[in-house]
């Protein structure tokens, strides 16, 4: 018995091994990619914000280009900026103060053309007004433009271009090539490798992005990143154990806990450096360093797009691996295996021991139950089962044990008492029933009035939840709105008006001369017929801005109405254009839309008015059109097209199709997309859908979808009754 009971043990240890070791792993390894996706959304936000700057930046220039073709910016250059000696033009040095101002530099080679010079101010304009509002987050903000003239804002390095010599070339630096049409034929923002930038002694990186007009490559944006933080963290803050390793799909190593930085200029190549040996063991310390580098390297380069774990058993390793939107550079965190198996292995050792422990005490125990506690008690047990078998149902056995005999014992005792209560537990019974019965109701009551209740608190859960996500959808138009008139206020050119004014009065004695025969004085009416035009032009824009906002912020009201109307009777009626309330929820979201680059394309058919719950139908339209821009997030930006349709379907019914080229709904997924709380976004509520459906039914309608499977995009479809409202002869 004792070698049977060991064999278990052994057997229990060894499965409690397994079991703990599988768990941990899978504990541990779910607790790496989630590690690793936390880390990706935190480090790759400076990368976003610099491309969302550069689409920013790149209209605006391509504006004020536009702007400036037609106007004479001749008079401004030469005011600026002055041809030295060595053919070089650059800022005049008495002007100058690159603390605060934009500086710039053109090679001797390059033609001042008027084409030139219109872009060379444009871009000098659009760094001057947005260059120190950027330098919050980032060192540089520069414009390259092709004949090879840069211009940029340093506070850094005040005197940087007066610094240059004369054969300084753009062409010499990396981000400068990335933007030409023929290394860059997608016209894309391009990011460089990392490199140790000269005059601070800080790694940073570069991003560009070209900027064409009527076909002709005209500028780059460009960006310079530092990354001292970002290395900092990817070697310090690690999971216990784990550590971090952030590289370029090109095998330049950007971050890792051995990498040798200092005293180095040049950044260390995981694919270059097998050729080196002295390189590699000067960087990372090691060869084997080295060439464990370079397998995870390989195996991360040779995984599937959507595997984030790999598995490395030559090394003992698990490598969590996801790419860094923006510049796609490779972070991977590195956990040894023996940090999974090491707590299951002590935790085996323990259940052994204290197997052991417990063999030897069941041992001790047992003899001793054999010897003093079994055979007396199975003596008097057979003796009274004698008794019981002649029909003698009193039988005295000893009933004080606590053990499985004394249970045994208590049975016997119990038999014959037993059955002479019986019946009277049975009348006892009858008369207790209608009690029962009694109880049982009230209970049943109390359950259904907590029922009720409960009901009642979902429901309004329900509704406050309706009202969030559709407020939140109008907010963010408003929030782009008010944004958009900010930057507009900011950008108007009142600073001019002074100008004049000021000229004018140094001119005062002698105006009529000044404004026929000085050359500055001639171009002066016209300036301010421009000037006067361009200032209406903004508060034109402005107020259509404001009257968004009003409107926007009105139907917030009528949303939040709505909704409270769910929880009473419904609200009657009224006459309403459809295919205004089509353009509406467009408009209501074109903000997002925007930012998401979705191209609208419009079949409307023209229909009178009709008679039906106006914010109804406006919640749905606007979740509706919000999830098809989510959908297209996968999608490449330059081909998402969400269409919307609005036709008669019958005599009495008018269909609106929504439809995106997105994701698309797997077919298992269509019988549950308008189930409560069902999502298939991570920051997804999954009431959206769920309360548009409803409320097209109670508009007498259906709210239905189709799609032909994953990637093939989706069409939600809304039918409402249509009843044309009847116009009085």
């Amino acid at each position: 018995m004792g070698a049977r009971i060991g064999l278990v043990i052994a057997l229990s240890t060894l499965f409690s091994y397994l079991h703990m070791l599988y768990t941990l792993r899978a504990e541990v390894l779910e607790q790496l990619l989630h590690h690793v996706s936390e880390r990706s959304q935190r480090e790759q936000s400076i990368f976003l914000l610099a491309e969302d700057n550069h689409a920013f930046l790149k209209k605006a220039l391509e504006e004020r280009i536009r702007a400036l073709a037609r106007e004479d910016v001749s008079a401004r250059f030469d005011s600026l900026f002055v041809r030295l000696p060595d053919g070089t033009v650059r800022n005049k040095p008495e002007l100058l103060d690159g603390t605060r101002m934009v500086q710039g530099f053109i090679p001797p080679h390059v033609v001042l053309d008027a084409g030139f010079r219109t872009r060379f101010m444009a871009a000098y304009d659009v760094l001057t007004w947005y260059g120190p509002v950027l330098h919050l987050r980032f060192r540089t903000t520069y414009i390259n433009l092709p004949e090879g003239a840069i211009l940029g804002f340093w506070p850094w390095a005040p005197t940087w271009t007066q610094q240059l010599k004369p054969s300084f070339s753009i062409l010499d630096y990396e981000d400068f090539p990335l933007t030409l049409p023929e290394n860059n034929p997608r016209r894309q923002t391009a990011w460089t490798g990392i490199y140790l930038e000269a005059v601070s002694g800080i790694w940073m990186a570069s991003v560009s992005t070209p900027l064409d007009l009527d076909g002709r490559h005209v500028a780059s944006i460009g960006h310079d990143v530092l990354l001292d933080e970002l290395m900092t963290r990817t070697i310090n803050d690690h999971l216990p154990g784990a550590y971090n390793v952030l590289f370029r799909e090109d095998g330049q190593l950007i971050a890792h806990p051995e990498l040798e930085l200092e005293g180095f200029t040049t950044s260390y190549n995981i694919l270059s450096a097998a050729a080196q040996p002295d390189l590699a063991v000067s960087r990372l310390g090691s060869l084997e360093s080295a060439a464990h580098l370079r397998g995870i390297f390989e195996r991360v380069k040779n995984r599937e797009p959507s595997q984030g774990m790999l598995e490395l058993p030559e090394y003992g390793e698990y490598v969590a691996v996801t790419q860094l939107r923006g510049p796609g550079w490779y972070f991977a965190t590195v956990l040894p295996e023996s940090m999974v198996s090491q707590p299951a292995l002590l935790a085996a050792r323990f259940v052994l021991l204290l197997g052991i422990l417990s063999l030897l005490l069941e041992l001790i125990i047992m003899n001793q139950v054999l010897q003093q506690q079994i055979s007396r008690p199975l003596k008097a047990l057979t003796q009274a089962t004698d008794k019981v078998a002649a029909g003698d149902f009193k039988v005295a056995l000893d009933t004080a044990r606590r053990d499985e005999l004394g249970q045994l014992a208590s049975a016997f005792q119990l038999m014959a008492d037993e059955v002479q209560r019986r019946e009277e537990a049975l009348r006892q019974a009858n008369e207790g029933l209608e009690q029962r019965v009694e109880e049982r109701t009230r209970e049943l009551k109390a359950l259904h009035a907590q029922l009720l209740q409960t009901a009642r608190r979902a429901g309004m859960a329900e509704i406050a939840t309706n009202v969030l996500h559709n407020v939140g959808n109008v907010l963010n138009s408003v929030y782009t709105s008010a944004q958009i008139a900010k930057e507009r206020m900011s950008g108007m050119r009142l600073e001019h008006v002074g100008r004049v004014a000021h000229m004018l009065q140094e001119r005062e004695t002698d105006l009529t001369a000044f404004l026929t025969q000085d050359e500055r004085g001639r171009h002066l009416m016209p300036f301010l017929d421009k000037l006067g035009q361009n200032l209406l032009e903004d508060r034109e824009e402005l107020v259509s801005l404001l009257n968004d906002v009003g409107r926007y912020t009105e139907h917030i009201g009528d949303i939040v109405k709505v909704q409270q109307n769910y929880a009473r009777t419904p609200r009657l009626h009224e006459q309403v254009s459809l295919s205004e309330l089509v353009e509406d929820a467009i408009r209501i979201n074109s903000a997002g839309l925007a930012r998401h680059q979705v191209k609208v394309q419009r079949h409307i058919a023209s229909l009178p008015p009709v008679m039906t719950d106006k914010h109804k139908t406006m919640m749905i339209l606007v979740n509706l059109v919000s999830n098809a821009k989510y959908a297209m997030d996968s999608v490449a930006p330059s081909e998402r097209l969400l269409t919307v349709t609005m036709e008669q379907a019958s005599s009495d019914r008018v269909r609106i199709d929504i439809h995106d080229n997105g994701m698309g709904i797997a077919p298992e997924m269509l019988t549950r997309i308008f189930q409560y709380g069902f999502t298939t976004r991570e920051e997804g509520h999954g009431f959206g859908l769920h309360s548009s459906a409803l409320a097209a039914q109670e508009l007498g309608g259906s709210l239905t979808v189709h799609s032909d499977g994953p990637g093939c995009g989706a069409t939600f479809t809304l039918e409402l009754p249509y009843h044309p409202v009847q116009t009085e002869v």
